[in-house]
């Protein structure tokens, strides 16, 4: 299972790419390993507003159908357009193709409240 660094995570099991004042959300390996191969990603469109840990997605595998929890309140910029199509990525590439939405913050401090690699490594472990 991989963890990046420069990412930062939530007990649903998303990850985020703060730069600046704007995020990229995704699932994480973890998460996707789990649920197995996914079939069908329902997402936001731009201009949609959310507050932190709001639904904003939902995911379907083989397995399961999960919803996707925003993990900083902002408005999103983007939706991956290509997991409608393929939404393989998301187990293809979790942390690159594989993204979800990128987001506009509308509150900073929020990023204080997520994990770091090694805060999610021992979430994982205690979960396990």
């Amino acid at each position: 299972m991989r963890l990046p660094e420069e990412l930062l995570y939530t007990e649903d099991h998303e990850w985020v790419l703060v730069e600046g004042d704007q995020a990229t959300i995704g699932i994480t390996d973890h998460a996707q390993a789990e649920m197995g191969d996914f079939v069908f990603v329902e997402l936001p469109e731009a201009g949609d507003r959310f507050n932190q840990f709001d639904q904003f997605g939902v995911v379907e595998s083989v397995k399961a159908v999960s919803d996707v929890y925003i993990p900083l309140s902002g408005e999103v910029i983007e939706a991956n357009q290509s997991l409608l199509d393929q939404p393989e990525l998301c187990n293809e590439d979790p942390y690159g193709r594989g993204w979800l939405i990128k987001v506009k913050l509308s509150e900073q401090t929020e990023v204080a409240s997520l994990m770091d690699k090694e805060a999610y490594a021992r979430f994982l472990e205690e979960v396990e």
